[in-house]
């Protein structure tokens, strides 16, 4: 558990200034890790690093591994060190080979799911697999080429940012895509048929908020495989993911505990079974072999109460959203009178609308319950700084607000509609948008509640 009270931002280096494109691990990076120490944050918050197999959603990603190759520099072949590359290659990342080979095979085949493959490459004849190799070797070096300076920028970028007292916080999506690299080379560790089709398949059952429920349509784990093995493929992980970040969220963290099963014929979740996971003994592997490691469990939406247990057994701090926090119905864990303090609070996540967006989307009837229920912070201006000073006074180890949330902006800014493909995860900041004073007045809030590192 962290014991140090730290206030931090939301922002995913995609939505960093570009004049050009989407935003990128460059100069910008930095200049935000500038502004983040100036302003007293301590913590950046991100979303999954990975490639996206389609559109933009970095929660559906081509590897759980391998970092987005969108995020290189446009200068990137100007960093590119041969002799550390080929050191690099002398002990790569067990995930290496699987993806570039991956990729390049997605590419021949016009991007067709592995599972439209020629029956050799799908099912990994390893005879047609290394003449394929062999046939398309600057292709796979060139892969490998982008995920090494990928991961000499990282390691650069957390580097500095540890220096500046700032940790990086990262994001790992519970299930992985049907149609990444991890699934095609390791069948094994997944629930499919003899076809390599996926027998059941990944969501959340019907609730208020979906009458057909969450049909996500990701492979379920095989977790007899996994529990036999000694959960191998999620010590890798693990393993990656701590060398990236000082912090990892588990999204869908009840997932650990039991995960909806839908059959893969099925069109909609409202047919599926709960399964129980092991999620006890592989958390408590994993803590054996990475005691240090600092998890966060994503337990929002209907949570029961073995997940609580789940996540108390190994003290994890779960998360608490402000914009939840106002339904008036007792025990609601979201609401400023019950933040606990092993916990992260947010105004608001990237699944949410802006602070301001939601508040202008209220009744006036609704808004003048909340004001009265924020009235010992109103001094701190007009909403969302009410929002961002009550979650900056809760008691919760660490509060995060989206950047859109300290710079003011509306619906217009909000990264990602749950359940809509049009129009998500493109939002990006401009340095314009951020008043010269916006690091003191966050910095006069952080030391006001104590949150100064």
């Amino acid at each position: 558990m962290m014991t140090v009270r730290r206030a931090g931002v939301l922002l995913h280096p995609t939505s960093l200034p570009n004049e050009h494109s989407h935003g990128k691990l460059d100069r910008a990076a930095w200049q935000f890790l500038d502004w983040v120490e100036a302003a007293g944050l301590a913590v950046w918050q991100m979303l999954p690093l990975t490639q996206p197999v389609q559109g933009l959603s970095p929660y559906q990603s081509v590897s759980a591994f391998a970092m987005n190759p969108a995020l290189l520099p446009d200068d990137w072949q100007d960093q590119f060190d041969a002799q550390a590359f080929d050191e690099f290659l002398l002990y790569p990342p067990h995930w290496l080979d699987d993806y570039a080979l991956f990729i390049t095979l997605r590419e021949k085949f016009d991007f067709q799911p592995w599972t439209n493959w020629p029956e050799s490459y799908r099912q990994r004849d390893l005879l047609a697999l290394g003449n394929f190799a062999n046939e398309h070797q600057e292709q796979i070096i060139h892969l490998k080429k982008e995920q090494f300076v990928l991961a000499t920028i990282w390691q650069k970028l957390k580097d500095d940012a540890n220096q500046k007292g700032i940790l990086l916080f990262g994001d790992m999506p519970i299930f992985v895509a049907y149609d990444s690299a991890d699934v095609w080379a390791h069948p094994d560790q997944f629930k499919l048929d003899d076809q390599l089709k996926p027998k059941v398949v990944a969501g959340v059952p019907p609730d208020y908020f979906s009458e057909d429920g969450q049909h996500w349509g990701n492979p379920h784990y095989d977790w007899d495989v996994m529990l036999e093995d000694g959960f191998d493929w999620w010590h890798k992980r693990i393993e990656q993911a701590i060398s990236q970040f000082d912090m990892v969220r588990i999204d869908h963290f009840r997932g650990l505990e039991a995960s909806w099963e839908i059959d893969a014929k099925e069109e909609t979740a409202i047919n599926g079974t709960w399964r129980k996971v092991p999620g006890d003994k592989l958390l408590a592997d994993l803590h054996k072999s990475y005691p240090d490691m600092n998890l966060v469990a994503e337990d929002l939406g209907v949570i029961t109460p073995e997940v609580v247990a789940l996540k108390e057994a190994f003290h994890l701090p779960g998360m608490s959203v402000l914009q939840f926090g106002f339904n008036g119905l007792p025990d609601n864990p979201h609401c400023l009178n019950e933040q606990v303090e092993n916990s992260i609070v947010y105004t608001g996540t990237h699944d949410n609308d802006t602070t301001l967006g939601w508040w202008n989307s209220l009744d006036d009837n609704t808004r003048y319950w909340i004001t009265s229920q924020l009235a010992d912070y109103q001094f701190a201006g007009e909403m969302p700084w009410p929002m961002i000073a009550a979650a900056m006074s809760s008691p919760a180890i660490t509060m995060i607000a989206p950047l859109q949330d300290y710079l003011s902006l509306g619906t217009e800014a909000r990264m990602n509609i749950p359940g809509t493909c049009d129009g998500n995860w493109a939002w990006q900041f401009n340095w314009q948008d951020v008043p010269d004073d916006l690091s003191e007045r966050i910095k006069m809030l952080i030391e006001k509640y104590g949150r100064m590192v």
